[in-house]
């Protein structure tokens, strides 16, 4: 059994290509419950974010596996898996294992060195585990990126210099507005993005803020904390008055992971002064020909795409790299030793069970031997064999941490007849004809 990582974003696919694969968080379950009743796969997480959506699937073989997740994926999207498979990433054992640490540790991000991505991963992790689906594998895996996320942050000081995708967006619309100070902003979705833009917004020092939301908690909890923070702000209900809202806004941040897009034309036609408008949603939220009005400035994922691509990060990212590097040989050596543990342990009571089917023997062919003399040569013959075992057991877990560690197991497995899934079975002595 061995990971597999299959995805899709930002640096496989476009964005008209990612939206139709992404996973809205109502429908994660069921997409990983089509993962669970694919007969390759026993553990699986689904990362869904604006940028990517990838699976992670413990499965018995790469061939199989890959078809099986491929094949959720595409039933999911509606599309014929052979359309993916030009726009799909996929690694496989210790290749999954360092892209999952990079995803981690926001090095393979958008705008590199955002630290979303981690609460993404932990939620996409946590998600899974509700729903039965982590195991021991995956469970071992994404807390450790997790706690190399963190390390990376920590230890490089990214969580200080790094944005997001919203912060990139929003820095665009100061750019294209000359300020955002004193200004107004509509919000429309208030999830874990419209958090963000608003703490963004506030820091921005912007000067009122509605948001519009279907559901009535989220808005108002949202507004509340801005209205605490100093930031005068309300929430609105429903996305029935969008066109109102929209005509008194300077910017407009939207962000609902809808099923299509909620700002139509006709919503933004009617305002009379220039506008930004932030489309962060995947699928998009924002029709197509809203950027062809007057006045209006559309920014989306498709022209961050584009202008972080070209542009440098800024970040030196060499000892992030070095870190995650240095995590996964780590990670790696500390697998392959634990998968020889199953083979020494069988060696040893191997050898246990022949010690005492001697001692049997011994005490049949010497039957008024005294029990102290028994005892001493007891301790005698299991002294000399944890001897002998010593120095093989220890250098074969040495040996199964390096690269080519699974060897020599396999090789302790052939000398000795082992079966480490077995032992009871295999260990039995063979019987003395003498």
């Amino acid at each position: 059994m061995s990971v597999l990582a299959v995805g899709m974003s930002h640096r496989s696919a476009d964005v008209r290509v990612l939206e139709r694969v992404t996973v809205p968080a109502v429908d994660v379950p069921k997409v990983l419950h089509d993962l669970l009743a694919c007969p390759t796969v026993s553990e699986a997480v689904l990362v869904s974010t604006c940028n990517r959506t990838e699976v992670y699937a413990v499965v018995e073989a790469f061939h199989a596996g890959l078809s099986d997740v491929v094949g959720v994926l595409a039933r999911h999207a509606g599309e014929d898996p052979t359309a993916l498979y030009d726009h799909l990433y996929v690694h496989y054992a210790a290749a999954a294992v360092q892209h999952l640490f990079t995803v981690g540790a926001g090095l393979d991000s958008m705008v590199v060195g955002e630290s979303q991505i981690l609460g993404q991963v932990r939620t996409a992790y946590n998600t899974a585990a509700e729903h039965g689906a982590v195991g021991r594998s995956l469970h071992e895996l994404v807390q450790q990126a997790l706690r190399i996320g963190k390390r990376v942050h920590t230890d490089t000081g990214l969580d200080q210099v790094g944005g997001s995708v919203v912060t990139e967006a929003l820095a665009d619309a100061e750019r294209a507005l000359g300020t955002l100070a004193g200004r107004k902003a509509l919000i429309v979705g208030a999830g874990s993005m419209g958090g963000l833009s608003a703490a963004a917004l506030r820091r921005a020092a912007i000067g009122e803020v509605v948001i519009a939301n279907r559901s009535a908690a989220n808005g108002e909890r949202l507004a509340a904390s801005l209205v605490e923070q100093g930031v005068p702000a309300r929430a609105v209900v429903g996305l029935g008055t969008l066109r109102e809202l929209i005509s008194e806004a300077d910017v407009v941040v939207s962000c609902t992971g809808a099923g299509g897009s909620v700002i139509p034309v006709e919503a933004v036609a009617a305002r009379t002064s220039p506008l930004v408008v932030c489309d962060l949603g995947l699928p998009r939220d924002v029709a197509d020909g809203v950027g062809e009005l007057d006045g209006v400035h559309v920014v989306d994922l498709v022209s961050l795409q584009q202008r972080l691509a070209e542009a440098p990060s800024g970040l030196d990212t060499r000892r992030a790299t070095e870190i995650v590097a240095e995590e996964v040989r780590g990670y790696l050596a500390a697998q392959r030793s634990s998968e020889v543990t199953p083979t020494v342990t069988a060696l040893r009571r191997r050898a246990a069970e022949v010690v005492d089917a001697e001692l049997l023997r011994l005490d049949s062919r010497l039957p008024d031997l005294d029990g102290g003399t028994r005892d001493e040569l007891a301790r005698t013959v299991r002294r000399v064999v944890d001897k002998l075992l010593h120095t093989p057991t220890v250098r074969v877990k040495e040996l199964a941490s390096g690269p080519a560690g699974t060897g020599y197991a396999e090789a302790l497995r052939e000398l000795f007849q082992l079966d480490p899934h077995k032992p009871a079975a295999v260990a039995a002595p063979s019987e003395d004809k003498t």
